[in-house]
């Protein structure tokens, strides 16, 4: 018994760990295989265009490529395969499956990334044409997911999806599968084969990672709600994926999160304290970048991952301004807010910087300034650079206007000899000015809705400013 344990135990370790023959370094050749588009009838017989995705065919390669790069795989090449329609066999025509494979093996390519959506059936039957590995769109941003998590949380929300996607895919990742273990008791009968033992432990780990990530998901709540008590307004940052976010997020705070110029650098959240400019302290959050055609196991997966931009009082949209797919990628980043009941244009809530400033032609930069001044004053963007600092300024001085809107400031008269309570109002509250005589020191400050019963309860004589 001990002996069935442990090679179950042994099997289910095999198919919940990352794909370890995608190793640094493996030949790979990128295949972007995408629906023209065409014209079909509708059912009322009127004639509409159909395309699974508006970005141009070069633009998704394109980041397909930089995908396989963010894992050190040795891109040899890519290839755009435009197709009419779609193969239930090989999702591509039989015969460019057939000129591929002379390409492949003239070229030693030990790995195909597939920019789209495999079944199991296509995927397997690619392998047995071409006599290499293939993965999918999916397949690959969890390959990623599973060497760039660090955290408890992060590593369980990888597993699970992995998980979810190998459980549709034993019969492609095994070839025991078809054979049988005999029956336990006195029954007997044929037993249970060995893809539903396979498939059983699978499950088995997937309800043991669900259990586990509640608990995660618990203490998360447990630490937001203690900052509640503090209170500190949370900044979120959300964003394209390799939109900057992470390097704004070091120079705000001087942390060390890893901002290297790749996709998906980031995908644990971390938060730090920030100090603006009239000292009014935030939690400033980075969070995972969104994608374009992002795996839905994966979005099932990392919502906790999302909850700080749920939660957070104030959101930072970070856009790349100098990539060619500005536009699309905010419009993706835009639906996934709508995705977790965010209004992706609220001007209250939601800042946009148009972040890579440096990388401008100094005629677009000027371009975009002159953009940026003709709107209205609730919807300006911020125009700045994370790595030489441009902006960075106005951004603070807009988080805080944000985050003290609806706030009351109080002119509070105190004896020069109340220490305690001048420290309790810089502790407390948010000075904004302060005026020193012998007979008495006469402070503004703003202070939080919530705080406000506290203050006029230790200063009762405070007086409310007008707005």
């Amino acid at each position: 018994m001990t002996d069935l344990l442990s090679s179950g135990e042994e099997r289910l370790q095999r198919l919940a760990a990352p794909e370890k023959d995608i190793a640094s370094g493996t030949r790979t050749l990128v295949v972007g295989p995408y629906l023209t588009r065409r014209r079909r009838r509708s059912r009322e017989g009127a004639v509409a265009s159909h395309q699974t995705n508006p970005r141009p065919p070069e633009a998704r390669l394109g980041e397909a490529v930089g995908l396989a790069g963010a894992i050190d795989l040795q891109v040899v090449g890519s290839v755009m395969v435009f197709l009419a329609a779609l193969r239930p066999a090989t999702y591509l025509g039989k015969g460019k499956v057939e000129e591929l494979a002379g390409r492949l093996a003239a070229e030693d390519v030990g790995l195909v990334v597939m920019d789209c959506a495999l079944t199991p059936g296509q995927q397997r039957n690619l392998e047995k044409a071409w006599g290499c590995k293939v993965i999918d769109r999916t397949g690959l941003i969890l390959e990623i997911f599973g060497r760039r998590a660090r955290t408890k949380e992060g590593a369980l929300q990888v597993e699970l999806a992995h998980l979810s996607y190998q459980k549709s895919r034993l019969v492609r990742s095994w070839t025991h599968l078809e054979r049988q273990r005999g029956g336990f008791g006195f029954l007997g009968g044929p037993g249970e084969t060995q893809i539903e033992a396979d498939r059983r432990l699978i499950q088995e780990r997937i309800t043991r990672i669900e259990r586990e990530l509640e608990t995660v998901t618990q203490t998360r709540a447990l630490h937001r709600a203690s900052r509640s008590k503090v209170p500190y307004p949370i900044v979120a940052l959300v964003g394209y994926t390799n939109a900057g976010k992470s390097t704004l997020f070091n120079r705000l705070t001087q942390a060390g999160v890893l901002a290297d110029n790749m996709l998906f650098a980031t995908l644990d959240p971390t938060s730090r304290a920030v100090e603006l400019p009239h000292g009014e302290r935030v939690i400033l959050s980075d969070t995972v970048g969104f994608i374009s055609d992002l795996p839905t196991m994966l979005v099932a997966a990392f919502r906790a991952t999302l909850e700080d931009v749920i939660q957070a009082d104030v959101l930072l949209h970070v856009r790349d301004i100098s990539g060619a797919e500005t536009e699309a990628e905010a419009a993706d980043v835009q639906a996934v807010l709508r995705d977790l009941g965010i209004d992706p244009y609220s001007g209250k809530r939601i800042i946009e910087l148009w972040n890579k400033a440096d990388l401008l032609p100094p005629e677009e930069r000027e371009r975009l300034a002159l953009r940026v001044q003709r709107l209205p004053a609730g919807k300006r963007p911020v125009l700045t650079s994370a790595v030489t600092g441009e902006g960075l300024d106005t951004l603070t001085r807009l988080i805080e206007k944000h985050v003290v809107e609806g706030r009351s400031s109080f002119a509070i008269a105190l004896d020069p000899s109340d220490g305690a309570g001048l420290h309790w109002l810089y502790e407390q509250a948010e000075v904004l000015d302060r005026w020193d005589a012998e007979e008495r020191i006469t402070v503004t400050v703003r202070v939080s809705p919530e705080r406000e019963e506290r203050l006029l309860q230790r200063f009762p004589e405070a007086r409310r400013n007008a707005d």
